[in-house]
């Protein structure tokens, strides 16, 4: 196995109802559990939405309500999946901006208390694009010769992700074999709240990555303007970005 693990990853993919980090549901979850000694764990399953599932949806996942419809829902197998992942580092392809936002949203509606916090992330897709700038269909013909069958079956994409990893690290040298240098490299900057509207300058301080006050400290924008924070409540917002400037609020106070 090329890569070296400290504690196992878990490497995963989400089928949902859209592409609304702070909206939409998880349809169908795959999580493949490597140990440090390469053993894999893998598990697959459907879950009810809560809400119908969009016809464009469908097309791409061939998962309808009808599909869906006896399964058991997110808040159902929240405590049983926090378990699984419990002191797992993760790994999955555009999973920074997209599963680990919806994955974390969640917990946080379940009521179910995960920390993400001290976790590493490797996003595949992210080392793939700085390398090589194509789709994980193309990277899995590009890295292991062989052609995805069932794209867009989150069990097909979450092996072929793992398996692209691993020829991603023989491949090349300089992006490390550790998580954490993975992780490093596959990140695109240092962001707070995961689904990036909150990410560290270089002083480690934290901003804005949106809107009119983009590029600004978070706390001098809640001193000057405190109605802005109220106005980021109050929106569409994903509940764990609401959560980090609740904390930024009540320590400037």
């Amino acid at each position: 196995m090329n890569l070296q693990l400290k504690r196992p990853i878990i490497f995963f993919d989400l089928e949902t109802t859209g592409v609304d980090t702070s909206k939409d549901r998880i349809v169908e979850i795959s999580m493949v559990k490597v140990g440090v000694d390469g053993s894999k764990q893998v598990k697959t399953r459907r879950i009810n939405p809560e809400m119908p599932i969009p016809a464009e949806a469908t097309a791409v996942h061939g998962i309808t309500d009808e599909d869906v419809r006896e399964e058991p829902t997110f808040r159902q197998i929240a405590k049983s999946l926090a378990q699984f992942i419990e002191g797992c580092d993760f790994g999955g392809f555009n999973s920074n901006r997209f599963d680990l936002p919806v994955l974390v949203e969640e917990f946080m509606r379940a009521g179910v208390e995960v920390d993400f916090k001290r976790r590493k992330f490797v996003d595949v897709q992210n080392i793939f694009h700085k390398k090589e700038q194509r789709t994980l269909v193309a990277a899995y013909k590009f890295y292991c010769d062989k052609d995805l069958e069932n794209a867009h079956s989150a069990e097909a994409d979450t092996l072929a992700t793992y398996e692209v990893l691993e020829a991603q690290i023989e491949r090349y040298g300089d992006i490390g074999s550790t998580v954490e240098e993975l992780a490093a490299f596959s990140t695109h900057n240092e962001v707070v709240d995961f689904a990036g509207r909150i990410a560290l300058n270089d002083n480690g301080e934290e901003i804005f990555t949106f809107g009119k006050y983009k590029g600004q400290k978070v706390e001098d924008v809640f001193r000057r303007e405190p109605s802005y924070y109220a106005w980021m409540m109050d929106g569409d917002f994903p509940l764990y970005t609401k959560k980090v400037i609740t904390e930024i609020r009540l320590r400037i106070k």
